[in-house]
């Protein structure tokens, strides 16, 4: 049996792979971005003619995705856990459409915020659908995970969602493979209308969906994703979900844990596993990496007798990812001593490359703005919201994707002038294209900066779904071509960008300025390997 080190990330990218994999769909958003690079970069994908791309945003990815399945074949769609939330539409109702292929749903959580404007629990999201989630312990799970995921979801006839967070993403370990299993050939739905969700089709789909909830339950009681694990000291009772396991087990010499336990990483709950474990023990102590899912739940489990603690009630931080030392402390263990850090290292803010184009465009986005006291620019969700800290400090906002053209939009209908929004190229295909056509619809007036580095730089310079389309696609919109503008963001033009900028705040109406000069990092990997050649 072939044994490779891997990520987390890429554990579940090689399960899927092995796992009869026909096809994947995602947008590039830390922690998931590796899963789909890796199938991306796989040999062996390409040999089995997976096809695999980056797409628009999460939503059209998963759409993709459930495509494929409707085609009769297996796939998979990644996300991180706020593109979760891009694609809940089409999330929720394939729970009520089901699957023909099976299809995984991979959502990597972000706890402590590392990346990400939250700390979303997208186990949340499993139990709103009523599907069922995954959630592995290392990186040999996060393999077995995807691999059986796909046959799981064929099982239930429905989509399955798997849920890992950073640090088990980001981290390597020895994975054993399993035998190769072939792609499904092409077959469409037996009833035509599965996947037309009007009133009357739906509601007798959501009565199979509730069919299938004890049924889905009986299967979590006996997987072995489940277990109970018995212990001597029946003073207190724990239940560990996912990664938690581990860090548990790192309390202990020999990784022997003298209390019963039941690790959890299918869902819905084990009820069975649950009940004997409060039978045992009279406190529970609940690890989870996120919000305090299981937890809320068990607290109505039981009667008062039973003590349910974990962060709910602040035996465990309520925010932030756990660790072996935050367990130990819930556990009254002593902390292990960390190594001092020395006083000569200092911290390194986060700043824009050197060399970078959002530079200049801000230099010169600050002095146009200049006059104009405390009005900064709307922004959202790529390099360019390093903007926000200093010696910039050129943007008041960043809440999603997309929201720097709306927010601006909405602050123009309330009187404020100039309203500016600062978008990046992959963001404003992403998120931003309807909002445009919000601010030429009421024609607000809004001055937009597309600062268009031509390609997806904040995950590491995947393709951008905008590259060479973007005023092709402002102008389809509607924007005048008067004030449609491509400037090249060099500190040589900045007397010119200063004028253009101010020229378009005057202006009562939409107007559009793409700064457009390649990603300093892509354009060094690409003369690298135009050297190599």
């Amino acid at each position: 049996m072939q044994k490779l080190v891997l990520l987390g990330d890429e554990a579940i990218a090689q399960g899927a792979i092995d796992g009869g994999l026909s096809g994947i769909y995602a947008y590039p958003g830390t922690p998931s971005t590796e899963i789909t690079e890796y199938v991306l970069n796989s040999k062996q994908a390409r040999e089995l003619n997976i096809h695999s791309e980056w797409t628009a945003n999460e939503k059209t990815a998963m759409e993709a995705a459930l495509g494929m399945s409707y085609a009769g074949k297996r796939s998979m769609t990644c996300m991180k856990h706020v593109g979760l939330n891009v694609a809940a539409d089409p999330f929720m109702n394939s729970a009520m459409t089901g699957v023909n292929g099976g299809m995984l749903i991979v959502a990597a959580d972000d706890p402590s915020m590392h990346s990400s404007q939250n700390e979303q629990d997208s186990r949340v999201y499993g139990n709103f659908a009523l599907l069922p989630v995954l959630e592995p312990a290392n990186q040999q799970e996060c393999y077995d995970m995807a691999y059986e995921g796909l046959r799981l979801s064929e099982q239930f006839g429905i989509p399955v969602l798997i849920r890992l967070t950073t640090r088990l993403a980001h981290s390597r370990a020895v994975v054993c493979r399993r035998e190769l299993i072939h792609q499904r050939s092409l077959s469409l739905p037996q009833s035509q209308n599965q996947f037309i969700l009007l009133p009357a089709y739906a509601r007798n789909r959501y009565k199979k969906l509730l069919a299938l909830q004890p049924e889905m339950t009986k299967h979590a009681e006996s997987s072995k994703y489940n277990e109970y694990i018995d212990g001597l000291d029946k003073s207190l009772g724990i239940v560990a979900c996912g990664i938690a396991y581990n860090y548990l087990l790192e309390n202990f010499e020999n990784l022997q844990c003298p209390y019963p336990i039941v690790k959890i990483g299918q869902y819905p709950l084990p009820d069975e596993l649950l009940t004997r474990l409060a039978q045992a023990c009279s406190t529970l102590l609940v690890l989870e990496d996120g919000y305090p899912v299981v937890e809320d739940k068990l607290k109505g489990y039981y009667p008062q007798t039973i003590i349910v603690k974990g962060r709910l009630d602040g035996t465990l931080p309520r925010d932030g990812e756990l660790n072996p030392d935050v367990v130990a402390v819930a556990l009254g263990n002593q902390v292990r001593p960390g190594i001092k850090k020395p006083d000569l290292v200092a911290n390194r803010p986060p700043e824009l490359c050197s060399g970078c184009g959002h530079r200049d465009m801000f230099d010169a986005l600050n002095e146009a703005m200049a006059e104009f006291i405390g009005n900064r620019a709307f922004s959202d969700i790529g390099c360019y919201t390093l903007g926000a800290l200093a010696p910039y400090n050129s943007i008041c906002s960043c809440v999603d994707m997309g929201a720097s053209i709306t927010m601006a939009k909405g602050a123009a209908d309330a009187g404020l002038s100039p309203s500016v929004a600062v978008i990046g190229d992959s963001t404003f295909t992403h998120s931003g294209l309807t909002g445009l056509l919000d601010c030429v619809n009421s024609q607000s007036p809004v001055t937009i900066i597309i600062s268009d580095n031509e390609t997806t730089g904040m995950t590491g310079g995947q393709d951008s779904a905008a590259f060479q389309k973007l005023e092709s696609m402002c102008a389809g919109i509607g924007v005048e071509p008067e004030h449609l503008h491509v400037v090249i963001p060099l500190k040589k033009n900045h007397e010119e960008m200063v004028s253009l900028f101010k020229q378009e705040f005057a202006y009562q109406g939409v107007s559009v300025i793409i700064a457009r000069r390649e990603c300093i990092q892509t354009l060094s990997r690409r003369k690298k390997a135009g050297k190599a050649e």
